[in-house]
């Protein structure tokens, strides 16, 4: 698989998880936060919030994919992104259910790796 046909995964399911979080944030997050979590009002608004940046930056590294100065910014931006969710997860893991916490840390961390492969391999297949 190319180095863009992944980021073009990535972000395509990056703004697709965000709207549906966007549209049903209970829904969607419930499993992965804990059903008497998402329960709570401010915890589904923070999570409509997520799902808001998350579709954002879905749709802005899709934009940005054959751009040889964005591109790899953009990638490079989700992959910071990805490693806060990633730390905030195993700060509150205590907090929530430990199957969606593991599911979390797992997604968190690949995704953010693999943004940063693809920003540097775009980068360097851009550049050339």
């Amino acid at each position: 698989m190319t180095a863009r046909r992944a980021a073009w995964l990535i972000g395509a399911g990056r703004a697709g998880l965000g709207l549906a979080i966007v549209v049903a944030p209970r829904q969607v997050t419930g499993r992965w936060l804990g059903r008497e979590n998402v329960e709570h009002p401010l915890v589904a608004r923070m999570a409509m919030m997520l799902g808001g940046r998350d579709l954002a930056l879905g749709v802005a590294s899709l934009q940005a994919l054959d751009d040889p100065i964005a591109g790899p910014r953009v990638l490079a931006a989700c992959a910071l992104v990805d490693t806060v969710d990633t730390v905030a997860t195993i700060l509150a893991r205590r907090a929530m259910p430990p199957a969606g916490a593991l599911a979390a840390v797992l997604v968190g961390s690949a995704t953010a790796a693999g943004c940063l492969h693809c920003s540097r391999a775009l980068r360097a297949n851009l550049a050339g």
